[in-house]
């Protein structure tokens, strides 16, 4: 409901010039709503200001009902969508697998599994594997095995020193 310059003046005018708040209660201001109507407008005072300000007043609870209305469309256009919208604009834009892989290393002090790419990246096991695997090929990681048993990709780069824990294949 968009709000309406004639419609607050015409409540700011039944509502004795002001003195009961009537067009600050259609305007959603329900606190200096209820403090007009107690004191009568501040006796006066305060509706000789709205008087004067009650096309801006209006602007500004329009501008709030917009806001409303855009975050809630927002909300809903985000729903199961989690970088886009429902009219195709980008909110955040995804980052990369290759972007995700690298962040995850650095945060890790250069040791990678794919289960931890596809939680970051929101990709599944399998294409964090392949993700993983051409850049070992390329060389940027080596593919290790810890003494666990778990494969994990290394990147030497964001080490902070060579791990020990790892099963020496070579």
């Amino acid at each position: 409901m968009k709000y309406s310059i004639p419609v607050a003046y015409a409540l700011w005018a039944i509502s004795g010039f002001g003195a009961l708040g009537l067009h600050r209660f259609y305007l959603g201001k329900t606190g200096t709503g209820f403090l007009w109507l107690v004191s009568g407008g501040l006796a006066g005072a305060g509706g000789l200001y709205d008087l004067f300000t009650l096309p801006r007043q209006v602007q500004d609870a329009n501008m709030r009902y917009d806001a409303q209305m855009m975050l809630a469309q927002g909300a809903a256009s985000m729903q199961g969508n989690r970088y886009g919208s429902a009219d195709g604009l980008s909110y955040r834009r995804a980052d990369s697998p290759e972007k995700t892989i690298l962040r995850v290393a650095r945060k890790n002090a250069g040791q990678v599994t794919p289960g931890e790419v596809a939680i970051e990246g929101d990709l599944s096991v399998e294409d964090a594997r392949k993700e993983l695997d051409k850049l070992a090929k390329s060389g940027m990681a080596e593919v290790r095995v810890r003494q666990s048993g778990v494969i994990v990709y290394y990147f030497p780069e964001f080490a902070d020193k060579h791990p020990s824990d790892f099963v020496d294949l070579g």
